[in-house]
């Protein structure tokens, strides 16, 4: 069994909740804690968990909608954090006390009943990583955070089960947006975030008829819309817009079985 659930996305803060088992035994790794402790906990309260019912942490990068808590939620409850080196040291290489690993490109992380594949992507920060997940049976992509996807970011997604896929911005939107200059290219370029358009590229070239989820994620709340994802996201897919799940802000989703 393989599931996953975004306790929110966007901007303001980003944390996704993966969760795999056996019947004996559950393993849960939480991807990116970019919200503040109680928040966060708060957040899986809501998702019928406990802090202490995390196995690990994955910090896809140091940003600070993504590292959040990490390091305070780490030594709170006693939890294992993976990331990039890169990352640890853009964070300012905090001591964690024995309870970090490095992630590295194409390097399988096992956690318990979870198989978590990191790879990098394109992206404004020091050492970024996205990752595959699995359970053995069943596939999730994990991809947010790029300007735009190399050969090597589709190659580590094939014949996925789910994909939780980036959406950031609308182009048109974003060049008429109060954003400096200087934000607008930074967001737009090739280091930054996925457009819809280049996000419905991705998800036609990964998404199979066997796909189970497309999930929209990290939408900006100035320079996008949920209805202007979802007919993007429904034009590839050949189905309904009413039928497109996006994960917002303030909630995230429910949970969704792979």
């Amino acid at each position: 069994m393989l599931r996953f659930r975004s306790l929110g996305s966007g901007s303001t803060g980003n944390a996704t909740l993966i969760e795999a088992g056996n019947g004996l035994r559950t393993s849960r790794v939480l991807v990116d804690c970019g919200f503040g402790l109680r928040h966060l906990e708060a957040r899986l309260e809501r998702a019928g968990l406990a802090a202490t019912d995390i196995d690990a942490l994955f910090i896809t990068h140091e940003h600070g909608d993504h590292i959040g808590c990490a390091h305070a939620f780490s030594r709170r409850h006693g939890t294992a954090v993976w990331m990039s080196e890169g990352t640890w040291l853009a964070n300012g290489a905090r001591d964690y006390e024995g309870r970090l690993s490095f992630a590295r490109d194409a390097d399988p992380i096992v956690v318990g009943e979870l198989m978590l594949k990191p790879f990098t992507v394109p992206h404004d920060a020091r050492e970024p990583l996205q990752l595959r997940c699995t359970d053995g049976a069943r596939h999730l992509g994990v991809l947010t955070d790029l300007g735009h996807a190399t050969p090597h970011v589709l190659a580590q997604l094939g014949g996925l089960d789910a994909l939780l896929l980036e959406f950031n911005h609308d182009s048109d939107m974003l060049a008429v947006s109060s954003y400096p200059p200087f934000l607008k290219q930074r967001v737009g370029g090739k280091w930054g975030h996925l457009s819809n358009d280049a996000a419905a590229g991705i998800a036609a070239a990964l998404c199979h008829g066997a796909i189970r989820h497309l999930v929209a994620a990290h939408l900006s709340e100035q320079n996008n819309r949920p209805e202007i994802v979802r007919n993007a996201m429904a034009q590839v897919l050949g189905a309904s817009a009413d039928e497109m799940l996006t994960a917002n802000a303030a909630e995230g989703t429910p949970w969704l079985d792979v």
